[in-house]
């Protein structure tokens, strides 16, 4: 009995993907620095600060109330800050139930300026932070609000990474899922051909089965930009497939070889490889980054790229073959009329250079620094609590480590004054939120009994002791030469970036007499990480487009052809930035690779083009006959692609995770962009008026 390879393939690999379904970690992994594993120079900065100024995490628990002092409603708070003490990993809670709120430490961290809630500041210890989140989330659902307390709201750093990792762990697995399905559908409807469809699945699973493999061997885990990572090579799996079935459809039509599957591979090979190696290539530069989740990327996509068209040659010609001849009446996907004409040079030379020059100043206004509230979607309950909290006194922290400019020490009166000062100044700054410094807390432990005998040595003396759980080293450097200002800075409203605020409250501290002499925290990571962004996309795209001049140099061995591929391609970055920008889109790190895919869908359509009319100048056309015929050729396949990928990425649009809609609109935008620069800019650019001699 003969055995079927493509059956036996298509069994190994619904093995292969139960495997990794069932033994590879695929749930994504966040850092609690914001996206910053614990090896990023970024990072170095802010754990020195931790290190010399030790604290605690913490939570901020929001308790509106119609009567905040009501004996019922201090109840429901003392209640409510018991139980949350209760759950594993909160060190310990603070209410107006237990504390003075009237002290100058206690007023900023309890109270709200509007005076319709209290806060339960929670102590918590990062390590478990799923289960804190969870037992705290617990705790808050079972509270019986009609006894003097509304809608209780939760914030905090940790919170917050902690529902951004649980929105991509349900996106990673609904969503792909979803898209893999799409795909599936809109291929079955493009080729209607039972062993193209069967075989085009079978090698994109296989490929996205055998990148996961190979990724946890190499310690590459699912995180912000690898959740991505399954979409990503099925995209680029399919596109070797959509070119390889172009050329057997040909190779069928026009008997050029017994073996029609074997004549598509040496057609289509050089191209994809080519495609392959720029795609690659491009990925491996965003090693050169130094966040973590772009090198992770880095590495995961140039596996990928590497496994998509090994397992696309090596998997799909099987089934191509398995289809037999009995496929050559078999129609292809039959585009409109006026898709099939050529398009007039002027007038969509004209249009399409408008659409760049059009994006270029959405690209200026592209928002690389966006808000930590803009990770959640506007007018949800999650939301809205999170912008009460941050209305109310900042979410995201900043630290201040600052000196006399003289050199004197901090626990003296002159300076004591100074502090104060800056204290008050940085509070009414409309960025600035919540701020704590050794000022409030020494002026709280002055209101203690006898305190206002001791000088404010012996005062934090007093306060370095277990007795006091050592708080005086979260604010006082060990020789007493720095302070530590702890701000929560606000992420609503308009301010003119983090770093720009930064030095607002540096050139503050300098105006009291005090340099800043380090800053960190979340505030600072984020501006970091979006400096990182900006140079990964600037250096990563453009560099992209500078290596492309080369390959497409080798590809065209035309100077003109090469350099209306390189304006082409250029051209794509421009237009799904540009758009992103002008519709108010931020470029955060999870949407960031969108331009990426957008490119290689985009290299990979114009190298197999200028390929095409190689071979058919190298067969005696013209130029402008050549370059008529493989577009008419391509047509079918690039618009067909291009369907389904758009289908596929459209799911990623009714995700309620927002970066996860962005991603999927970005997507598509460069996904259409690129098929016009191909199917539309590339031959116009490339055109010659051919004169008739009489």
């Amino acid at each position: 009995m003969r055995i079927r390879t493509d059956l036996v393939l298509v069994a190994a690999t619904a093995v292969v993907v139960a495997g990794v379904i069932v033994f590879v970690d695929l749930a994504p992994r966040v850092e609690s620095e914001f996206f910053f594993s614990e090896d990023d120079p970024q990072l170095r900065a802010t754990t020195e600060l931790q290190e010399r100024f030790p604290s605690p995490e913490q939570l901020v628990v929001r308790v509106p109330g119609d009567n905040l002092e009501s004996a019922e409603y201090r109840a429901t708070v003392r209640s409510l800050a018991d139980s949350l003490r209760a759950v594993d990993g909160v060190v310990a809670a603070y209410s107006v139930a237990t504390e003075d709120a009237t002290s100058p430490l206690w007023g900023r961290l309890l109270t709200t300026p509007d005076g319709r809630a209290t806060n339960i500041i929670l102590q918590v210890d990062e390590k478990s932070t799923a289960t804190l989140v969870a037992g705290v989330e617990h705790v808050i659902s079972g509270v019986d609000r009609g006894a003097g307390a509304r809608q209780i709201q939760v914030s905090g750093v940790l919170y917050v990474v902690e529902l951004i990792r649980r929105s991509l762990s349900r996106d990673f697995v609904t969503f792909s899922l979803a898209a893999l399905l799409v795909f599936g559908a809109m291929i079955a409807v493009v080729y209607r051909v039972g062993a193209v469809v069967l075989g085009t699945l079978t090698a994109c699973l296989l490929s996205c089965a055998v990148t996961l493999i190979v990724n946890t061997l190499l310690g590459v885990r699912i995180g912000l930009l690898t959740a991505n990572i399954v979409t990503i090579v099925f995209v680029l799996t399919l596109s070797h497939a959509v070119f390889l079935t172009a050329n057997w459809r040909r190779a069928l039509a026009e008997h050029l070889s017994p073996d029609a599957a074997s004549a598509a591979v040496r057609m289509t090979f050089s191209a994809s490889f080519w495609s392959m190696a720029t795609t690659m290539l491009g990925f491996l530069a965003l090693l050169l980054a130094s966040a973590r989740p772009l090198r992770e990327l880095g590495i995961a996509g140039a596996i990928g790229a590497g496994v998509a068209l090994a397992v696309a040659y090596g998997v799909f010609p099987l089934f191509l073959r398995s289809a037999g001849v009995g496929a050559r009446t078999a129609r292809g996907t039959r585009m409109p009329e006026i898709l099939s004409r050529p398009p007039r040079r002027r007038i969509w030379l004209v249009l399409i250079a408008a659409l760049v020059i059009a994006g270029v100043p959405g690209v200026f206004r592209l928002a690389t620094e966006p808000s930590l509230l803009s990770y959640f979607a506007p007018g949800s309950d999650l939301r809205a609590g999170l912008e009460a909290i941050d209305r109310d006194g900042g979410s995201s922290t900043l630290y201040l480590a600052v000196r006399d400019t003289a050199g004197a020490r901090i626990d003296t009166d002159a300076i004591y004054e100074r502090m104060w000062d800056l204290q008050e100044e940085l509070e009414s700054d409309s960025a600035v939120g919540v701020v704590l410094s050794p000022a409030p807390m020494l002026s709280h432990a002055k209101r203690q009994p006898l305190a206002g005998l001791l000088g404010w040595s012996q005062l934090l003396d007093i306060l370095d002791t277990p007795l006091f759980n050592h708080i005086s080293r979260s604010f006082v450097s060990a020789d007493r030469s720095e302070a530590l200002y702890f701000l929560r800075m606000r992420e609503s409203g308009v301010f003119e970036g983090r770093a720009a605020t930064t030095e607002r409250m540096r050139a503050v501290a300098r105006g009291h007499g005090f340099e800043v002499a380090q800053t960190g925290g979340v505030f600072e990571l984020q501006a970091q990480l979006g400096r990182l962004i900006s140079r990964s996309v600037r250096y990563g795209l453009g560099g992209l487009v500078v290596l492309f001049v080369g390959i497409a140099f080798i590809v065209a061995r035309r100077g003109s052809w090469a350099a209306a591929m390189v304006a082409g391609l250029a051209g794509i970055p421009v237009v799904v930035l540009g758009a992103m920008g002008h519709l108010g889109l931020p470029l955060d790190i999870i949407t960031s690779p969108a331009a990426n895919i957008s490119l290689a869908m985009g290299v990979d359509s114009m190298i197999h083009l200028v390929t095409r009319v190689r071979r058919l100048r190298g067969e005696g056309l013209s130029d402008s006959r050549a370059w008529r015929d493989a577009r008419s050729q391509l047509l079918p396949a690039i618009l067909g692609a291009t369907l389904i990928i758009c289908a596929g990425f459209g799911i990623f649009a009714l995700s309620q995770f927002p970066p996860t809609q962005r991603f999927g609109i970005a997507v598509i935008i460069g996904t259409v962009t690129a098929a016009t620069m191909t199917l539309v800019a590339l031959p116009l650019m490339t055109e010659r008026r051919e004169v008739t001699v009489p």
